[in-house]
């Protein structure tokens, strides 16, 4: 055997939780060989005993398979946290930021950056002092929606200033590029433009800062849990099957990520006829309570087709801040209300003890090594 071909087996060994094996995460730091014996070191950042004897069992099923008699293998954890908390990685690179919310979705299309926009609207309009983040980075839609899109940010020394827009702060790649311009990145370069967004804006002491995130569960949810203590996730899905799939993945990723899931917010969850009034049940309703309950969460809103919201959209003008007593800004308001009684909980209980969190995932990826640049 050579190292090589040991580290070639060992590609075969993916990471608990995730789809990337552990050489690609760097995890793997030393190989010596001793004839048929092979002696490896491993540093992960996971506290969980399972998921170090799951490493350890695997590798010794590749390494066997190439011709190993034994395996010893050394792994490197740090200590479970006596408290706390949600962060995976125990890291804050926001610090004055109180609670962190990351809206996600399993597919493109079901109305997540409009579900970001009207909830921090709503949470704004209730008082609080909100941020939006734009963690989308190929797809980044919130400055057109905030009506914010051929604003440009100011510079303060090595801070950028966020842009302000209906009492919220935002910052977005949409506001820092040209309109129309393409990203052809890499997934270190997203990891990396996602930590410079939580470092390097200026962002005030905010109560709650809401995070768009792209679709799917890849680089860009990893990083933001490996760089600050998410409080909470929200799941925006459609009432469709194919998209309730998705959003199964992605309340799965909320639990391998030891985040606490807020709620599911039901998009397109019946049609408003601007002539009548009247609701209809075109795509289907409430098909998502039962994906909510197998995740012991809830709905945290039921919001229909209006054409306001889609005008509201496209002309920077959202319905839950200019037509707030419309049924769908009344839905927001009230789900943007159970939120914030949600995220207190959260505070409350101290986040999330050791007992609940033994965090899996990885932190301190290097930006090479997930194998993409």
């Amino acid at each position: 055997m050579t190292k090589e071909q040991v580290l070639d087996a060992l590609k075969n060994v993916t990471y608990p939780g995730f789809s990337k094996d552990i050489v690609t995460f760097d995890f793997v730091k030393d190989v010596e060989l001793d004839g048929d014996r092979v002696y490896l070191s491993l540093d992960i950042t996971s506290s969980a005993k399972e998921v170090k004897e799951q490493l350890v069992s695997e590798i010794d099923v590749e390494l066997r398979k190439i011709g190993a008699s034994e395996v010893i293998t050394k792994v490197k954890q740090p200590q479970a946290p006596r408290q706390l908390s949600n962060s995976v990685s125990g890291k804050n690179i926001a610090p004055q930021v109180k609670n962190f919310v990351m809206v996600s979705s399993g597919k493109g299309g079901v109305g997540k950056s409009t579900t970001s926009v009207n909830l921090a609207i709503a949470m704004a309009m209730q008082g609080k002092k909100v941020g939006l983040l734009d963690a989308d980075i190929y797809g980044p839609n919130i400055p057109r929606m905030m009506g914010v899109h051929n604003e440009k940010p100011e510079i303060n020394g090595n801070k950028v200033l966020p842009i302000k827009a209906y009492g919220v702060e935002m910052m977005s790649m949409g506001s820092l590029m040209e309109e129309g311009q393409s990203l052809i990145w890499r997934g270190s370069m997203i990891m990396k433009a996602i930590e410079q967004f939580l470092r390097d804006i200026l962002w005030s002491e905010l109560d709650v800062l809401v995070i768009d995130m792209p679709p799917g569960t890849g680089d860009a949810q990893l990083t933001l849990a490996q760089s600050v203590p998410v409080t909470a996730g929200i799941v925006v899905t459609t009432p469709q099957q194919v998209s309730l799939d998705d959003s199964k993945r992605s309340l799965d990723m909320f639990e391998k990520l030891h985040i606490p899931i807020a709620g599911v917010v039901e998009n397109m969850s019946g049609f408003i006829c601007p002539e009548c009034d009247t609701e209809s049940d075109i795509f289907g309703m409430g098909t998502s309570s039962e994906m909510a309950e197998k995740f012991n969460t809830e709905i945290l809103a039921q919001v229909p087709i209006e054409p306001a919201i889609r005008i509201g959209g496209d002309t920077g003008k959202p319905i839950v801040y200019n037509s707030p007593d419309s049924t769908t800004a009344k839905r927001y308001q009230e789900s943007a209300s159970k939120l914030l009684a949600i995220l207190e909980q959260i505070n409350e209980d101290g986040g999330v003890s050791n007992e609940a969190i033994q965090p899996t995932t990885p932190a301190g990826v290097s930006a090479c090594s997930t194998g993409s640049c």
